[in-house]
């Protein structure tokens, strides 16, 4: 099992920064890849993927809205994810959650949620205008 716990976000302006974290727990969490995907409110069916990492940080990936802006990095020794958020728009305003899969050697980190089968409870990520 792994158990997946988010922190960070919060309220702020367009234009501000925000990071958020998740730390991975649980006799399985080593070796998780682990990505951030949003859900804007209202629209419960679509979670949608920001960024995601490789277990050894080898690769990342991003979605196209936040390139350039958010960064994903990772903490192999403390199981930490960190997302740091930059240039944050409005339209970014949504409920982060953190996921993470085991995924088999040499393959891309996936963007689908239903690739993910661990879960953590989300954190709200507020950008007023």
């Amino acid at each position: 099992q792994v158990y997946l716990v988010e922190s960070g976000g919060g309220l702020v302006q367009a234009g501000g920064s925000l990071s958020v974290s998740c730390t991975a727990s649980g006799r399985s969490s080593s070796g998780v890849s682990m990505v951030w995907l949003r859900q804007v409110p209202g629209e419960e069916r679509d979670v949608v993927f920001v960024a995601g990492i490789t277990w050894s940080g080898d690769r990342t990936k991003y979605a196209d809205s936040v390139k350039g802006r958010f960064a994903i990095s990772r903490d192999s020794a403390k199981n930490t994810v960190r997302l740091q958020m930059n240039s944050l728009r409005p339209e970014d305003t949504a409920v982060y959650f953190c996921a993470a899969t085991h995924l088999r050697v040499g393959r891309d980190i996936p963007q689908s949620r239903y690739d993910y089968e661990y879960w953590g409870h989300g954190t709200q990520v507020t950008v007023s205008s």
